[in-house]
Order: structure tokens, then C-alpha cells, then sequence
């Protein structure tokens, strides 16, 4: 869902609970409001949550880019260690 679209229909429903009875107001007040902030609280949940998951990528890329160099290293370190025993 669309942070625009959510925002937009929260801003339609509280337009909507202003013609309620005064009996039932503030109840759907109350309910508009910790929508809003559990819709928040959500939203910065996967904002770092991706945060999270770049990071791993990343980290990732190096461990793969260290494994690499390593086995280069190895390799030619073999091959100067079997060229001394010659």
C-alpha cells in the first residue's frame, strides 16, 4: 500500500467520523489515531528491516570478494611452495 494512498484514506475517514453521533466519536477517534500509529510504528519496522537487509548484502559482496582473493593467495602461494621443493 501506498504511503500517499494510506495517508489519504486516513484524512477521508476522519472526515467521515466527524458526522458520527457524539456517542461513537470518540471511540472511532481513538481507532483512527492508534491506526495511524501502528501504521507508523510498521513503516519504520521495514524501513529497517531493508536497512537491515542491505547491510547483509553488502557484507555478503565482501565475504565473497575475501573468499576469492584467498583462494588466489592459496593458489599461488602452492605453486611457489611445489616450485622450492623442485
Amino acid at each position: 500500500m501506498d504511503e500517499n494512498y494510506f495517508e489519504n484514506k486516513l484524512h477521508e475517514l476522519v472526515k467521515e467520523i466527524g458526522e458520527v453521533p457524539p456517542s461513537q466519536k470518540l471511540k472511532l477517534e481513538t481507532l483512527a489515531h492508534q491506526t495511524n500509529l501502528y501504521h507508523k510504528k510498521l513503516k519504520k519496522s521495514v524501513d529497517n528491516l531493508q536497512e537491515s537487509l542491505d547491510y547483509l548484502r553488502v557484507s555478503i559482496k565482501y565475504l565473497l570478494f575475501d573468499l576469492e582473493a584467498t583462494k588466489r593467495e592459496n593458489a599461488h602461494l602452492k605453486t611457489l611452495i611445489e616450485g622450492d621443493q623442485k
